[in-house]
């Protein structure tokens, strides 16, 4: 039976809670938002702040957060509950809410999946009287709570076509992942024993049945070039995903490819360095041309990948008025929840800090050669004898 706005909220069937009391049952006249996560989920760091916030904020009109994390990939059940609790206390030291760890499937079995919700974060909120009434982003939660606790929400013309949307998006996705989850199964268990050769099988397999698929294509790239450093497969790889990312026009492919190519995580010292440049080169130019400085928009999602590409190639100092620029457009017209904020702020502008120090050793580098060249240390001898 299909979960949608309306439908009566299914129970939380958790056996481990990690912080706050166990749960027993949706009470009448309380909201509730149901967080699904994970540790490994970017985005979910930022949703958990959001839900601190949140909770604070309404508390005392009845709003109750309950995080289930039903996704987690461990050896053990201790393993797990050992790196949820480190998660938590590192990415959310002022947690104010319930977590639950699942690791039966039954949540997902419950809510997820009879809601289509493949993706994480996900949030449910289930209204005063026990009905879900918005399954969808956290980020959506700052414009949609207020509504909901007010009363306004589910009637309202709004959430009937945001869930109908939701639910036209939602079932696609699932039916792709209905296709992709047997040859995602074989990739990660190949990858799990490092088992190249039928990891790369899997992704070659997945890539012939969806060849715009930009996890596919990316899973490709990252296995030839930086599982096994196959650089005669690799690059040919590497250059068609730039070319389609350009084609496409699309500055998410083009970070995409940026980052397999700049990205800190990654060795790139056995990269053909020329033509490393000339990839991050182009696709750098194609997405400032998509945001412009002088723009309005946003900058923090795509400058600090092109930051990293001019930094990388010697031109600190642009790669320093990019990431000022990523940092200003935090604060710039476009409203950023500050959950997000938080959660951004630290790494940008700890990366800024290791710019400016590189800069400053790279400008003392330079005088120390002057200083030092074979002309000057000849007039030295000279000077000396």
């Amino acid at each position: 039976m299909a979960l949608q706005m309306e439908s009566q909220a299914p129970p939380i069937k958790v056996e481990t809670w990690l912080r706050g009391e166990p749960f027993a049952s949706f009470q009448p006249g309380k909201v509730y938002v149901v967080e699904f996560w994970a540790t490994w989920c970017g985005p979910c760091a930022a949703a958990a702040l959001q839900l601190v916030q949140l909770q604070e904020k309404y508390k005392d009109v009845g709003l109750e957060v309950v995080g289930v994390a039903a996704d987690e990939d461990a050896s053990s059940p201790v393993e797990v509950r050992a790196k949820l609790g480190a998660w938590l206390a590192e990415k959310c030291p002022d947690l104010n809410y319930r977590i639950a760890f699942d690791p039966t499937g039954e949540m997902n079995k419950l809510w997820r999946e009879p809601s289509f919700s493949v993706g994480i974060p996900t949030s449910f909120v289930v209204d005063r009287d026990g009905h879900i009434a918005f399954i969808g982003h956290p980020r959506q939660l700052d414009e949609v709570l207020p509504k909901v606790l007010n009363g306004s929400w589910r009637a309202s013309d709004e959430a009937k076509t945001a869930d109908t949307a939701r639910i036209a998006r939602s079932g696609a996705l699932a039916r792709e992942q209905g296709l992709k989850k047997p040859i995602n199964d074989r990739f990660w268990a190949a990858i799990k024993i490092e088992d190249w050769t039928t990891a790369l099988s899997a992704i070659e397999e997945g890539i012939a049945l969806m060849p715009d698929n930009i996890s596919f294509r990316l899973a490709h790239v990252h296995l030839l070039l930086h599982r096994m450093h196959d650089m005669q497969k690799g690059m040919p790889v590497m250059r068609q995903l730039v070319r389609d990312a350009i084609d496409r026009n699309s500055q998410n492919w083009m970070l995409a490819a940026l980052g397999q190519l700049f990205s800190p995580a990654h060795d790139h010292s056995h990269f053909p360095s020329a033509e490393r440049f000339a990839m991050g080169k182009k696709l750098s130019e194609h997405i400032l041309a998509l945001n412009p400085p002088q723009a309005d928009g946003p900058k923090f999602r795509s400058y600090p990948a092109v930051a990293r590409y001019y930094y990388d190639s010697g031109n600190k100092d642009r790669a320093i008025e990019l990431l000022r620029l990523a940092l200003k457009s935090l604060e710039g017209p476009e409203l950023i929840p500050d959950a997000q904020k938080q959660h951004l702020l630290p790494d940008l502008l700890q990366t800024l800090a290791s710019y400016k120090a590189g800069r400053a050793v790279a400008a003392l580098s330079s005088r120390v050669r002057k200083t030092f060249s074979p002309r000057h240390q000849s007039a030295s001898g000279r000077k000396n004898t």
